[in-house]
């Protein structure tokens, strides 16, 4: 594959750790900005400074139980950040020589979220209606409307694609998989919303990327194409499967006669918790010839054992932003 001159504009928020850079911070193709994209001189600046081709949207806030505890951040990030990005970049695209704009692409990374909860055997495909129940996934269906709407008005060449569950190395602690794993680490409780029955598709992170990388490459500008992993499981099954793998990569010490399944505890459901998520994949499948590559069990065990070795990331990352807690329990009532 052809090499990339990259700008990485990152915020960096509680959930960043820079030391996550630092193999490729040395790279001469490779520049970091700190900043926010909702800093429109600082975005005009990387635009004129860069000249880029193609603008990989993914930025946002992203975790919907902080949404609930403070839904006016992700508005802020998710919203007005979109608009931002996508004002500089239409400055910037219209600039263009005609044979430079053939190659210019706006690449919005979003997620399954936008579409609300599916029931039955039915799956998501990108002609689904959008009905979202959190205040971030309301905040990423509007990112895609407005990304759409740059690209009927103002003729951007965009591409949006909706992801499924991402889970691997490097995620912050508080998602689901990495917020197990180590809970079970320390031999906390491993709490469970409600009955633990809602349904989630599951894509390994480096089969994502290799779909980011074919849709920003080989995308239709004004397509969207949804990506998922063909992988449902429900929230107990995999809670479930992490303790299994625990205890057989790092027996539970110090407990009694307990093992981690005895950690698990059910606690009062999430409010507005969708059910099921589950994406129709065939569009990228069969337009762009991607396919998921790792099966669930085997990405699961690759995490667990990824976080079993890197227990000081993981330390360093939580440091003064995130203790374990449960969050999203305010019902929107936050700072």
């Amino acid at each position: 594959m052809t090499s990339f001159e990259v700008v990485n504009l990152d915020k960096i928020s509680y959930a960043s750790n820079i030391e996550t850079l630092k193999d490729i911070d040395s790279l001469d193709r490779y520049h970091f900005i700190h900043g926010d994209i909702c800093d429109r001189k600082l975005v005009e600046s990387i635009f004129r400074q860069y000249t880029p081709n193609i603008v990989m949207h993914l930025a946002a806030e992203s975790h919907v139980d902080r949404s609930i505890d403070d839904p006016i951040n992700f508005l802020s990030s998710n919203i007005f950040g979109t608009m931002s990005l996508l004002e500089e970049a239409k400055i910037f695209y219209h600039k263009l020589q005609q044979d430079e704009k053939k190659d210019f692409i706006f690449h919005h990374i979003s997620t399954d979220e936008v579409y609300g909860s599916i029931s039955g055997s039915e799956l998501f495909t990108e002609e689904h209606p959008y009905n979202p129940s959190s205040p971030y996934a309301a905040s990423k269906a509007s990112s895609d409307h407005l990304v759409r709407a740059w690209h009927k008005t103002f003729h951007l060449p965009v591409v949006v694609t909706n992801c499924s569950n991402n889970y691997g190395p490097y995620q912050f602690p508080e998602k689901l998989i990495p917020l197990m794993i180590l809970n079970a680490l320390n031999g906390r409780e491993l709490p469970i919303y409600g009955s633990g029955d809602q349904i989630r598709d599951w894509l390994f992170v480096d089969d994502h990327v290799d779909a980011l990388i074919l849709a920003a490459l080989e995308g239709k500008p004004g397509e969207t194409y949804n990506i998922g992993g063909n992988e449902e499981r429900s929230n107990i099954e995999v809670v479930t499967k992490i303790c299994f793998l625990m205890q057989d990569l790092k027996p539970l010490q110090n407990q009694g006669n307990k093992n981690y399944l005895d950690l698990i505890t059910h606690v009062s459901d999430r409010p507005g918790h969708d059910i099921r998520y589950a994406i129709n994949p065939n569009k990228i499948i069969n337009e762009l010839n991607w396919k998921p590559r790792t099966n669930f069990d085997v990405g699961l065990r690759k995490t667990v054992r990824w976080y079993l070795s890197n227990v000081d990331w993981c330390k360093k990352t939580l440091t003064n932003s995130y203790n374990f807690e449960r969050l999203g329990s305010n019902y929107g009532v936050g700072s």
